[in-house]
């Protein structure tokens, strides 16, 4: 079954999903890394993602892969820095457009220099529109952004908007590596009421509780990062899961 199929398939039958994002560079070995990777899916994570804002890349990305591959049966998806952010072993990679750099690079450029290499991989694309709101972090230095205000949706509003008519599967807003909080409840709705493609929300999220609202609020899937980086034992996935599952089961 292909990752677009099967999100598609998850949200129909369960209303919402958790993916977890594990940036290699973060973790102190492999052991800690496919570790963490095991817990997230033994505890219910519908999706780990790969990589970071700075980019994991090259035979040590391949190892990533592989040996999570070894242990989890749900996809591993690629969440690409930069172009080199690549493996065949991956089962689909983000093809994301940050709509807000300032850097055209960011914007069309990177995917066309990626573009070759994907197809010579035959690896499946997620289409993503990937809006990076207030603080931003790493990803908002790295890609050069206008940062979308969290005090004005409606700016948000009217990207998810041009998102949707220009042809992406998913939008996914970003508040950054770790910030203090997750993008606001009504940023979250206003996003969800402006378009009907599938709505990822990511950083921030730090609590099962956390997670309800963020679901609540309009997301079709929460991403989440750092939380799990902090503290990987299963107890932790386990409890995100419920809440986000339980949430989810209240739209069907």
């Amino acid at each position: 079954m292909k990752v677009k199929e099967y999100i598609a398939e998850k949200l129909s039958s369960e209303g919402a999903m958790l993916f977890s994002l594990i940036d290699p560079l973060d973790y102190s070995d492999m052991e800690h890394i496919v570790a963490t990777a095991k817990n997230a899916y033994e505890g219910g994570t519908d999706i780990v993602l790969i990589g970071g804002s700075i980019g994991v890349q090259g035979p040590f990305l391949d190892a990533v892969v592989k040996n999570i591959k070894e242990v989890v049966s749900v996809p591993v998806v690629l969440f690409p820095g930069n172009i080199a952010t690549l493996t065949p072993y991956a089962d689909a990679t983000y093809f994301m457009s940050l709509l807000n750099s300032r850097n055209t690079y960011w914007i069309t450029r990177a995917q066309m220099l990626a573009a070759p290499v994907v197809k010579k991989l035959d690896m499946e694309t997620l289409s993503i529109a990937y809006l990076v709101g207030e603080p931003g972090g790493s990803v908002g230095f790295v890609g050069e952004v206008d940062l979308l205000p969290r005090e004005n949706v409606k700016i948000a509003a009217a990207y998810a908007m041009a998102a949707e008519l220009m042809g992406f599967d998913y939008v996914l807003t970003d508040a950054g590596s770790n910030p203090k909080e997750h993008l606001p409840l009504d940023f979250i709705s206003a996003v969800r009421k402006a378009t009907n493609l599938p709505y990822i929300v990511a950083g921030g999220i730090k609590t099962p509780d956390q997670a309800a609202n963020v679901i609540r609020a309009g997301a079709d899937c929460i991403q989440v990062g750092t939380a799990f980086e902090l503290e990987n034992g299963l107890d932790k996935f386990k409890a995100f899961v419920a809440s986000v599952k339980g949430e989810g089961k209240k739209r069907i």
